[in-house]
């Protein structure tokens, strides 16, 4: 099998620098064969390596009483909840592929992220996703949302996990790349842990589940270039899905946990074999030789080169405890999947050596292609852009304030990053396994834990516009959102995991976007005691046009000891008083109104000070968690008026009115439609006033009491009296009506 020989184009075609190559050749001590490039440019491809973004994130807080793995560490996040139950759980991007081929793009997304949490030994209780689109007015972009909602709903649908939550944001700054997230959730009892390790001599390694194909072949590098008008014709790039097969690899491979007959297990993902066997064997410092003839192929002909860098989906690499062989093929027999040996762990040298025909095509020290080994890490230059300063000093004193503020609610009530996103969630099976509290839609999902008393509340939150205003600040703005619908559902914030969406970190401008976010995001976390778990770095989110918004995603995990104290946002009784907790300071600058009536993106963001956001968190918590509170809203875009409108029409089957007064405001537009930080909306029985007003004062937090829950009308003091159903036609039915335009 004649391989090609190694010029200065093969090179570049594989995104490695000359710099990077003369360091492969170093560590060789040779020229590398053509699949030894292709393993070294997967490996130390931004999407495996996070060579340019490892050094920031290793300064983000990432220890706490509670995790069980370092952040890195295995393939998601471990979380104890106690009672010997853990939780494991991440979010990833899958953007680049679903730009291209959205349907599998976002399926196979969803895939990847649900084996990260079984090959740990949890088994997937809920999933989660943030997405952003351009314009619904662009017919392509409308291709692109039905393609990757669909792809999301068929694989979770048919694997049979609820698809419990989400956000959903549109804007121009993604019209050319999308940004597909998928976040997975998962239990486990603590002595069912798996690890990602080969640290045995002479065990044996194994290929599971699907056979091998050419679909995916340069997937990471895929993932770590700029998307251009080449991207199109790279669809071989994307994976493709068997929601069924997985399945069947997720009983097989937790079966396998639970009698014991695994030593390690890790997902074949971005680089599949050639990621599996070298970072299993890397992290061990041991070496590990494989014989690809003994790979399960689909396909005639395959190259070693092919065989190390498929993506094909659906299959796992591991280590099988001595002597416990025959059970690994058993039980993979009995759920009608590829066990196959092709290969062996060795102690005597820490090198992955692949083999085909009898011969070698890769031999490579394995701590040298992987995260914190070998791979590149590199600080690339910051530059602040020039448009901050800029759109930071606009002044908006002078800004007409419309005359119908009705209408003006109306409108935002329509805008596609406040309506309901229901054609979305509509398509999700979220009540498989029979788990969930609160459903999509809510400000976060609840879902129980069978067997205990116990709930998990999850939410993916991040505000692109924000981030792009204020890169530092809005990250810790995501945070503070995310933890705060956890709050306001009713669970205490225990971890974060994240999924950083960028531009071309080569780009000065970009990079600094990136580590301000990276320091607003730690500020964050360590005030609210989550620590960061892991996640995903997507950077060269980027088309012809520019980059999109800075989008650092939050995944956020909260626990609830007792899901009694599960609290959904709407209004549900007559007379019922309402309180808002937390002070309105009249911003719109970065605000959803600002956007959509005024079509303008500037200003700085809205401010926040972390102590104040920590305290009216913790009241509105104790409060919950007294049996006060009947409702807790979030007040995010759109602001105080949205927020109030959201509360009376969320719950479609049984709207219910308010009478409002409005707090003391210099401009009526900004109190109503400014987005100000740290405030949440309660609805509590009004002989428990007494109580919340002395949690409030407890914690520092402002309390008032605004208004009553009831009637068929939102009324706010003397500017805003709308029926609910001129709110819910305006609000439930946007999507829909856009989506059913023929494309």
């Amino acid at each position: 099998m004649q391989e090609p020989a190694i010029t200065s184009e093969l090179v570049l075609e594989h995104g490695l620098s000359d710099e990077e190559y003369e360091k492969i050749c170093s560590i060789l001590g040779r020229t590398p064969s053509f699949t030894e490039l292709g393993i070294f440019s997967v490996m130390w491809s931004e999407h495996c390596s996070y060579k340019n973004s490892i050094l920031q994130l290793k300064t983000l807080p990432r220890e706490g009483e509670h995790l069980l793995a370092e952040a890195g560490e295995e393939n998601a996040g471990l979380v104890d909840i106690g009672d010997g139950l853990a939780v494991a759980f991440k979010i990833e991007s899958h953007n680049h592929p679903s730009a291209v081929e959205p349907y599998q793009g976002a399926a196979t997304g969803v895939g990847g992220i649900l084996r990260d949490i079984f090959t740990m030994g949890a088994r997937p209780i809920a999933a989660l996703n943030s997405l952003r689109f351009g314009s619904l007015d662009d017919a392509h972009v409308r291709f692109l949302f039905r393609g990757v909602v669909k792809g999301i709903g068929d694989y979770g649908n048919c694997f049979g996990v609820p698809t419990v939550g989400g956000e959903v944001y549109f804007d121009d700054s993604y019209s050319g790349n999308p940004l597909v997230n998928a976040m997975a959730v998962g239990v486990v009892k603590h002595d069912q842990v798996a690890r990602a390790q080969a640290k045995l001599d002479g065990a044996t390694v194994m290929i599971i589940g699907a056979s091998t194909g050419r679909d995916g072949i340069h997937g990471a590098t895929f993932a770590s270039e700029d998307l251009s008008k080449e991207s199109e014709e790279r669809r071989s790039n994307v994976q493709v899905g068997d929601p069924f097969t997985e399945k069947l690899l997720l009983e097989a491979t937790l079966e396998m946990i639970k009698v014991g007959c695994i030593h390690g297990i890790q997902d074949m993902g971005a680089a599949g074999i050639t990621c599996s066997t070298s970072e299993m064997a890397g992290a061990s410092g041991t070496g590990m030789e494989i014989d690809l003839n003994k790979v399960p192929l689909r396909e005639e002909g395959m190259t070693p080169y092919e065989i190390m860098l498929s993506e094909s989906q659906e299959r796992m690499l591991l280590v099988a405890e001595p002597g416990r062989e025959a059970d690994v093929v058993a039980i993979c027999a009995k759920w009608d999947l590829n066990a196959e040996e092709v290969g062996f762990v060795t102690t005597k040298h820490d090198k992955l050596i692949v083999r085909k025909d009898g011969r070698i095509f890769a031999e490579i020290p394995a701590e040298t292609l992987v995260l914190g080994g070998g791979a590149p890490q590199y600080v690339r230059e910051a530059v602040q852009p020039a448009y901050i300063e800029e759109v930071q000093a606009e002044k908006f004193d002078s800004l007409p304030i419309p005359e119908n503020l009705n209408g003006t609610l109306l409108k935002l009530m329509a805008t596609p990053n406040i309506t309901s996103k229901s054609w979305v969630f509509h398509q999700y099976d979220h009540s498989v396994r029979t788990n969930t509290i609160v459903a999509p839609g809510a400000d976060a999902a609840v879902v129980r834990i069978k067997g205990s008393k116990k709930a998990l509340a999850t939410s993916t939150d991040c505000n692109g516009r924000y981030v792009y205003l204020n890169p530092r600040r809005g990250t810790s703005i995501a945070v503070a959102e995310s933890a705060r619908n956890v709050v306001c559902s009713g669970g205490k914030p225990v971890g974060v995991t994240n999924c950083l969406n960028f531009g071309n970190p080569y780009k000065p401008e970009i990079y600094w976007q990136f580590k301000e976010a990276i320091a607003g995001m730690g500020e964050a976390c360590r005030v609210f005691n989550t620590p960061v778990t892991g996640g995903n770095v997507s950077f060269y989110n980027e088309n012809p046009k520019g980059a999109v918004y800075p989008t650092p995603t939050i995944g956020m995990l909260g626990v609830l000891e007792d899901v009694e104290h599960a609290t959904t946002a709407w209004f549900k009784n007559d007379s019922d008083i309402i309180v808002l907790l937390g002070e309105n300071k009249e911003e719109i600058t970065g605000s959803e109104y600002l956007a959509s009536i005024h079509g303008q993106i500037s200003g700085d963001c809205p401010s926040l000070d972390l102590e104040k956001e920590k305290a009216v968190q913790d009241a509105c918590l104790e409060a919950i968690q007294n049996g006060l509170v009947n409702s807790a809203h979030d007040i995010a875009d759109g602001g105080f008026a949205v927020a109030l409108a959201e509360c009376c029409i969320m719950n479609k089957n049984k709207p219910i009115g308010a009478r409002v007064s409005m707090p003391d405001f210099n401009r009526a537009d900004a109190a109503l439609f400014g987005e100000s930080q740290s405030r949440i909306i309660l609805s509590i029985p009004k002989s428990k006033m007494s109580r919340l007003e002395s949690i409030c004062k407890s914690n520092g937090v402002e309390c008032h009491q605004i208004g009553t829950v009831g009637g068929e009308m939102l009324v706010i003091g003397e500017h805003i009296n709308l029926r609910l159903t001129a709110l819910s036609d305006a609000y439930h039915h946007t999507i829909e009506h856009c989506m059913s335009e023929i494309i």
